[in-house]
């Protein structure tokens, strides 16, 4: 249900101010710039789950937008820079994998899909039982399949999960077209594959079209930087920036690039054809140089880029169906408490999910002895 709040701005201001707080606890010092290391790429998730949620909080959860303004206007922004760095992370790690691209591949789906399985029972159970609500059985096989062709927030079972179809294309066309000798060949052709499908506008995807549209090059382009940042000549590059001797210009640098991130997210050229998907890469790689060469860890940003996927999962249908915490506090301290709350249960649902992969993995292995 709908969230009611009296003063937006009060509560803006006084979540702003305590997040702010709970960052800077979190600051701890690094060593050196590692680049796009795997901490740091947990760091950036952590910014795109904060950007998706708050988003949704802010437009459709509460009935005054100005709440969490202007923390509530980066949600494309944030689904890019999930994009771009699962295709950093899959041609990253199938470049330096000894398997085979395909049992790489098959690894990772079982990691998509095992979480996702898990919140669908969940959520179908709970909607059944203590709401009443059925679905055809047409949308549960589809939704087993990965296959969501509706983004409907206050319909479907999980609305945001019009992006895990998006993302399971990539990882079905990946193997397909993956070349480790030139992986950035392979990003030209994942591109051109899902360009002329969604050009061709199926209509199957007649509701997620527009989704679709606007979030086409960040899969590829992560491609081509999980290349580039393999390249001596490149990690010399950011590390030589991020070790600056000189502390202001390793600070005017981070200030430059924040600035042009904060500035293409405020003018984003949403619903422009064509701008809108670049301003939105355009914050994406300003936020990525910036992570890739500043000295400090953010632990806040690690834990929430650490169980993102299964925040992405879980948040939607707990806040909006079965909100436990708006009904009984402030929005501000219901946003605080939610974010806590969703680490806790991701690391809860990744626990689970990585348990009932083992037991099946050893099945298998039991009936092939």
């Amino acid at each position: 249900m709908q969230v009611l709040i009296n003063n937006p701005l009060q509560a803006t201001i006084v979540f702003g101010v305590i997040f702010l707080i709970i960052i800077l606890i979190s600051f701890r010092r690094r060593k050196e710039s590692d680049g796009l290391s795997l901490e740091v790429t947990q760091e950036l998730k952590g910014i795109a789950t904060l950007m998706v949620v708050l988003s949704h909080i802010g437009y459709f959860l509460v009935n005054d937008s100005r709440f969490l303004f202007p923390l509530t206007v980066a949600a494309g922004v944030g689904v890019n820079l999930f994009l771009f760095l699962s295709g950093y992370g899959l041609s990253a790690s199938s470049s330096k994998s000894k398997i085979s691209v395909w049992k790489n591949y098959l690894r990772r789906l079982g990691k998509l899909f095992v979480p996702m399985w898990i919140i669908l029972a969940l959520f179908y159970f709970l909607d059944f039982f203590y709401l009443g609500k059925s679905y055809s059985l047409t949308y549960i096989i589809q939704s087993v399949l990965g296959f969501f062709p509706h983004a409907d927030l206050y319909q479907d079972i999980n609305s945001p999960l019009w992006y895990f179809t998006l993302i399971i294309f990539y990882y079905l066309i990946f193997p397909l077209v993956f070349w480790k000798k030139f992986p950035w060949l392979s990003a030209i052709v994942i591109y051109l594959i899902s360009y002329f499908i969604i050009q061709s506008e199926p209509v199957f995807l007649n509701n997620v079209l527009h989704l679709h549209k606007i979030h086409l090059v960040a899969f590829p382009l992560g491609v081509i930087f999980a290349y580039l940042f393999s390249k001596q000549p490149v990690i010399d590059f950011f590390k030589k920036l991020g070790e600056q001797k000189k502390i202001i210009w390793r600070c005017l640098i981070i200030a430059s690039g924040l600035f042009l991130a904060i500035y293409t997210i405020k003018n984003s050229n949403v619903g422009v054809k064509n701008l809108e998907e670049w301003t939105s890469i355009i914050s994406v790689l300003a936020l990525i140089a910036v992570f890739a060469i500043k000295k400090i860890k953010i632990r806040a940003f690690y834990w929430l880029g650490f169980f993102s996927y299964e925040i992405y999962l879980l948040h939607w249908p707990i806040m909006y169906r079965y909100d436990f915490i708006y009904k009984y506090l402030p929005a501000w301290l219901g946003t605080i408490l939610y974010l806590f709350i969703f680490i806790l249960l991701g690391w809860g649902l990744n626990k689970l999910s990585a348990l009932l992969t083992q037991k099946t993995k050893k099945i298998d292995t039991k009936k092939t002895e």
